[in-house]
């Protein structure tokens, strides 16, 4: 079993994230893909909604697709969460799919792949599935990223290993426009599932004056 990890804030999951998922699924064998909501992201701000209003909105938007899942293992972690971190726990929560994860990413977040912790440990141990985002296509990457240029590829898969760099139409779109919006109560139904929105809009996620409870 091949298993896609895709983290992230999910402050809101949106389309552009099922985008970046389903295009994982076409281009290489993956049996499925874990979203992984963020606990406490070491190189962001606090997000805006609490973790466990991000879990909720990632479960609703995954709701009935039988090859997306949503991980909690970053959520029950005390303190920052790492990636290269987030990997040995997996390991040791599910020992049999140890060496069977491959990271997903968009290529706007993989471009800064080297401020993250142990990154060329983390790159060694587990192959990468790199999509396009709107404005950063993947042919970027070799230039930006010089010394992993000749560990990229581009599907279908030849060993376990290596960067894997996928193009595909994805939504374009922000979670911090999405907060934005929900603000000044523009219509978001072509953004984010509807359950997502709902569930904002009903738990006061991202009002002005949203209650201290919602955003954690």
């Amino acid at each position: 079993m091949r298993i896609g990890l895709f983290g992230g804030t999910f402050d809101p999951v949106h389309r552009g994230h099922l985008d970046v998922a389903a295009a994982s699924l076409r281009a290489l064998p993956l049996d499925e893909v874990w979203f992984i909501p963020a606990g406490r992201p070491p190189h962001r701000s606090a997000p805006g909604a609490s973790a466990a209003h991000r879990f909720a909105m990632v479960a609703l938007a995954l709701a009935g697709q039988r090859r997306l899942r949503v991980s909690d293992i970053e959520m029950t972690h005390d303190g920052p969460t790492y990636t290269i971190e987030t990997l040995a726990r997996l390991e040791a929560r599910y020992p049999a799919l140890a060496g069977s994860f491959c990271f997903i990413a968009g290529a706007d977040a993989f471009a800064e792949i080297r401020t993250w912790r142990e990154w060329q440990a983390l790159v060694d141990r587990c192959p990468f599935a790199v999509v396009s985002r709107p404005g950063l296509p993947v042919d970027a990457l070799p230039a930006q990223l010089p010394e992993l240029a000749a560990r990229m590829k581009r599907p279908p898969l030849d060993g376990w290993d290596g960067i894997y760099l996928i193009d595909a139409p994805t939504t374009d779109v922000s979670a911090s426009a999405l907060r934005e919006a929900f603000r000044t109560g523009r219509d978001l139904s072509n953004l984010l599932p509807g359950a997502v929105a709902e569930y904002a809009v009903r738990e006061h996620l991202y009002d002005d004056q949203a209650p201290e409870a919602a955003r954690g």
